[in-house]
């Protein structure tokens, strides 16, 4: 009620419920439901003289559409209606008839069972939210078609040809009409931040609209945070202001971000936070405040319960003491798998995205270019000359480089790319140019180390992997380690961690050195994500100075651990992760020196040998601190990782559980390889999958490409059936 500023629920059915329209008359609100079998519907809701709602009906049809699509259900969806003026029709968005993209517009008639027909065929991107103009003829839209950001178009109601109404290196999105029909509102984030905007039309003159008056529900104050290492120092850091109520609150000018992936057993709202390059003032109501300051890894947090009271300002001095100090020891951060910009609601540039990893403490972000459906996002900053991002300084680089986005494949990451992005971006997309599944990932791999590129898997394994099963696999990873093109592998990232260390380990048992890599594959300028930027992140001992080339190649030798929270040191007589240490054949005594220190405690610190957890080091009382040294028989041909993990989530490290690996010190003894027949027949057995899924695709350009992927797979089979031959002599 805008008189009042009271709000009730006029749906509550335990769904998610979201875009609501009222009918022109106001008495009928269209809006967006899962209630039905979890699935996006529009329905209608009818409202009495005293606003109370009647019971929801669904107007549109649930639909199998068969078709193979990647991002989203077989089921076709429906989202944002916009009402006729006459209140007889909707205009909604669906993708029922496409495999690619949220859907074209659509119109059809406000009641269950009206047949629906497509007005406007484009892929668009969940921001198209269409809205129909009072004289019933025009409809506005957001689309990125032919460019790389969202614009205003029109259309008319009939699905005319459009045309472009703004136009700007940013995304305007959220269109409506004025009632007269003379201006349209909108979202801009031209400036980085959302704005609300209005434009002419005719004319084409844009207002910003700025609030100039506040009026509050509740007394408020002003909290001021100031945030300092352990000497006082002020420091840039991530914050979180939390409410008795759970919800978040930050800055009015700050980048909002909320934890896309809380347990709703433990609260009732995502987990939100800000990032501040120096004192941060908000204005709040009155009341109790937890207020978290986090700073990367290498930073312990800082917790306060704060008073504010109303009309007053209190400020609160959160000081963030050093666990470790890396970098003076030669480690530099960083995280491997980055996007600056994917569709989100802020518009992010290589400064912001410094700042951003100056605030959590990361020293080399690698913003990975790739498509979002159609549209690449930030293919105008890729470098040519291999050349960092001018924004880098002396302890802070960011890069452009990319992420080759072939579904069927797996993803990789390209790093340290020279001369050009590798193009069309995927294979294996059907019903498109690209249906064939050559260039397979050893291609791409080949492309990208002959322009000097480190190339790795990137967000493996949610689960891990059955070669036995009967479906066809197709995830390549294997046959690329096998085939000598993988440089390294996100074992910490947007995947399961302990079910990718499994592949992993089976990876190693079976002689392949394959360093830790770590990318948090944060969609940097969303405001609900998966991150931080940082928040999976490498460690890599690359010397007393920070330099971009250097650091890929101790990255590629090996030289890592990576981690969402604990931090780890790991020797194994006196040599480090990416080491060798050669022994005579015989019965040898190795000693392992082993050292955590963690943000948040951790249930497990354990050293792993050949993939089984062979010691478990005993941990302080808070189950974050640990120094220990530790007697390890050596017999035979091995590696040897450190390894700390919890069970359950903490929502400090905003993951789906803590966890940390170095890489593998490699124990050679008597001369022999590191080598598993079971493993070996595991990958035999995986690329047989792999095999049969790709004789079978029937989206080949040519016989020719058909043999070329074939005859990668066989050589790779062949290397891991080698190698299960020789695990028996």
């Amino acid at each position: 009620d805008l008189r009042s500023g009271e709000s009730r629920a006029l749906v509550a059915d335990g769904a998610v419920n979201l875009d609501p329209r009222f009918s022109p008359d106001g008495r009928r609100v269209a809006f967006v439901s899962t209630s039905y079998e979890v699935r996006w519907h529009i329905f209608v809701v009818d409202l009495a003289g005293d606003s109370t709602a009647g019971p929801p009906a669904r107007v549109t049809a649930d639909s199998d559409s068969h078709l193979p699509r990647y991002y989203y259900s077989v089921f076709d969806h429906y989202l944002a209606p916009a009402w006729s003026p006459d209140g007889k029709e909707l205009i909604l968005v669906s993708n029922r008839g496409h495999i690619w993209g949220s859907g074209g517009l659509c119109r059809m008639e406000a009641r269950a069972g009206a047949p629906m027909r497509e007005i406007r065929s484009e892929e668009t991107t969940w921001k198209a939210r269409p809205d129909w103009a009072r004289d019933g003829k025009r409809v506005v839209y957001s689309s990125y078609l032919g460019g790389q950001r969202n614009q205003l178009w029109l259309t008319t109601a009939d699905g005319g040809d459009p045309f472009e109404l703004t136009y700007c290196e940013c995304d305007h999105t959220a269109p409506r009409w004025s009632p007269e029909g003379g201006r349209i509102a909108f979202v801009s984030n031209e400036d980085g931040n959302t704005s609300l905007r209005v434009v002419t039309v005719p004319g084409g003159a844009v207002e910003t609209v700025t609030a100039k008056t506040r009026r509050y529900l509740h007394p408020a104050g002003t909290l001021r945070l100031v945030t300092t290492d352990g000497l006082g120092r002020p420091i840039p850091a991530r914050l979180s202001v939390t409410g008795a109520d759970g919800r978040g609150f930050a800055p009015d000018a700050a980048w909002r971000h909320a934890d896309d992936g809380f347990d709703r057993t433990e609260r009732n709202f995502e987990l939100t936070y800000f990032h501040a390059a120096g004192p941060a003032a908000l204005t709040l109501p009155a009341g109790q405040y937890t207020v978290v300051a986090t700073r990367g890894l290498e930073y312990g947090r800082a917790l306060r319960k704060v008073s504010v009271t109303a009309g007053a300002t209190t400020t609160v001095q959160l000081r963030l003491p050093r666990l470790l100090d890396l970098p003076a020891r030669g480690w530099w951060s960083g995280d491997l798998h980055v996007h600056m910009n994917y569709g989100g609601a802020y518009r992010n540039d290589p400064a912001r995205l410094r700042a951003q990893a100056e605030a959590e403490d990361l020293h080399v972000v690698e913003d990975l270019i790739v498509n979002k459906e159609q549209r690449v996002p930030d293919v105008a900053f890729f470098r040519p000359g291999g050349r960092p991002d001018p924004v880098s300084t002396a302890a802070t680089i960011v890069r452009h480089d990319e992420e080759y986005h072939t579904s069927y494949w797996g993803h990789s990451g390209h790093l340290g790319l020279t001369r050009n992005l590798i193009l069309p971006w995927y294979a294996g997309y059907v019903n498109t140019a690209a249906a064939s599944l050559y260039p397979d990932n050893t291609a791409i791999l080949d492309l990208s180390h002959a322009q000097g590129g480190v190339s790795g898997y990137v967000h493996p394994y949610e689960a891990l992997p059955d070669p036995a099963a009967p479906d066809p696999l197709t995830h390549a990873l294997p046959a690329d380690v096998a085939l000598g093109k993988v440089d390294y592998l996100e074992v910490g990232g947007f995947s399961d961690h302990l079910a990718t260390a499994e592949v992993w380990y089976r990876l190693l048992n079976t002689g392949f050195r394959l360093p830790a890599g770590a990318g948090t594959d944060a969609m940097a300028n969303f405001a609900s994500l998966h991150g931080p930027v940082g928040m999976n992140r490498v460690f890599v001992h690359s010397g007393p100075r920070l330099e971009y080339r250097g650091w890929l190649a101790a990255l590629k030798a090996g030289r890592t651990f990576v981690s969402n929270g604990p931090l780890l040191g790991f020797t194994l007589n006196g040599r480090e992760a990416g080491d060798e240490i050669a022994l005579p054949a015989g019965v040898h005594q190795l000693t392992a020196r082993v050292l955590l220190r963690s943000m948040v405690p951790v249930e497990k610190l354990e050293i792993v040998a050949n993939g089984v957890a062979v010691a478990q080091i005993p941990l302080s009382p808070d189950g974050a601190h640990a120094d220990a040294v530790i007697p390890l028989p050596v017999t035979r041909s091995g590696w040897f990782t450190l390894r700390a993990w919890s069970s359950k989530a903490n929502a400090a490290v905003l993951d789906i559980y803590p966890f940390a690996t170095t890489s593998p010190v490699y124990v050679t003894v008597g001369g022999r390889p590191v080598r598993s027949a079971e493993d070996a027949g595991w990958f035999v057995k995986w690329i047989e999958r792999l095999e049969a899924g790709a004789a079978a695709h029937g989206g080949w350009n040519s016989e020719a490409e058909k043999k070329l992927v074939l005859d990668h797979l066989a050589a790779a089979r062949a290397v891991f059936e080698r190698r299960a031959e020789e695990a028996g002599r």
